[in-house]
């Protein structure tokens, strides 16, 4: 019999998929990475809206170096592509989100660290070797969150990121079937445990993380209750859910410095519109005011190229993080994100586009699904 050949590096972003979901053994931990909220028909949007660019490639143009560093609130980044906030990394890996930091660093990109994340702020930052932001939800108790964004900052976090399409969890069904909660091992390691006891309590039918939720964040903040975090923190303000002109016209309004077109990975309003859908109206909406970033069914790099073809300085990935730090610790979230920018350097370079500022709206059109 002839032994096996050595195994094949993953030629892709999905091949980390496979790869995380053989290494997984629980199932209601994939379903917690994978899922979204009802029917999922949002996630499957995000991804079909990818099928609908056509990318419009120019010729004879020197792209003997296509150069894919960036600056985003001044910080200079490596890549485009960078870490979406995602909680409890610990469930993909023991090292959680410290190998997650090392593996962005070693990419030269972006972390947006999540407030349920599973190590410390300050274990977090030790590992890092690349810019850190930190993301929020508006807790109920402002005293809390005040006090985490300072921490934050003591740890050198770079921007608060506070999310703003979540006054109540979505309805994971996945989640809620599997009847979801953390166990004794894991927990939200920069909140006090007797904050987040509830998304330890299991019980059938029901998530515990939604449950944790519904005490926790505060449903009646509105436009004007920025003010108040803003007076707390000399930090940047990202708004991270922004989906409409509308909404993006007042985030101007009101101060923001960056924001972030997402739609929480599917996770949140089923029905909602795909992120890449909702791409140009806020970048239009915005102008020049502050930088935009997109997140929502990002899979390599060419889908990247589109975001950035529409409208974003940044494109942060979710799940195909989580995807690596479960195969590979630090070395596959570095892998993946090392893999996604390759792929962008060579869609640029067969679009004929040799740096980042020369993506516009040109190189790409985004057809309407029908």
């Amino acid at each position: 019999m002839t032994a096996p050949g050595p195994q094949a590096p993953p030629a892709s972003v999905e091949d980390y998929r496979h790869a995380a979901r053989l290494r997984l053994g629980d199932d209601r931990v994939w379903d917690f990475i994978e899922g979204g909220a009802e029917t999922e028909r949002t996630v499957d949007a995000n991804r079909r809206a990818f099928g609908r660019v056509t990318l419009r490639p120019r010729v004879l143009v020197d792209v003997s170096h296509c150069r894919t560093g960036t600056e985003v609130l001044g910080s200079r980044l490596g890549t485009p592509l960078g870490v979406a906030p995602t909680a409890y990394h610990r469930l993909a890996h023991p090292e959680g989100e410290v190998a997650t930091a090392r593996g962005a660093g070693a990419a030269g990109a972006l972390y947006v660290v999540s407030i349920y994340a599973s190590r410390t702020l300050e274990d977090i930052a030790a590992a890092a070797t690349g810019p850190l932001w930190i993301q929020v939800y508006w807790l109920r108790r402002r005293e809390v969150l005040a006090g985490l964004v300072a921490r934050a900052a003591a740890a050198g976090c770079r921007a608060v990121v506070l999310t703003v399409d979540a006054p109540r969890l979505g309805r994971r069904h996945r989640d809620a079937r599997n009847g979801f909660a953390l166990g004794p091992g894991i927990r939200a390691a920069n909140l006090d445990p007797a904050e987040t006891a509830s998304a330890h309590r299991a019980g059938a039918g029901r998530s515990a993380l939604a449950a944790h939720a519904a005490e926790a964040v505060d449903p009646s903040v509105t436009w004007s209750d920025l003010a108040w975090l803003r007076a707390r923190s000399d930090l940047p303000l990202v708004l991270k859910g922004i989906l409409t002109a509308e909404d993006a016209a007042l985030a101007v309004r009101h101060g923001a410095d960056a924001v972030i077109v997402s739609n929480h990975g599917g996770r949140q309003l089923d029905g909602a519109a795909a992120s890449l859908d909702a791409l140009a109206e806020v970048a239009d909406a915005v102008g020049d005011a502050c930088p935009v970033l997109f997140d929502g069914g990002v899979r390599g790099g060419t889908d990247a190229f589109a975001a950035l073809a529409l409208g974003a300085r940044a494109v942060l990935l979710g799940r195909p993080v989580l995807w690596g730090l479960a195969a590979d610790g630090a070395a596959g979230v570095a892998a993946v994100l090392d893999l996604a920018t390759e792929e962008l350097a060579h869609t640029m370079a067969l679009t004929g586009r040799p740096d980042l500022a020369s993506i516009d709206r040109s190189a790409a059109v985004l057809r309407t699904e029908g």
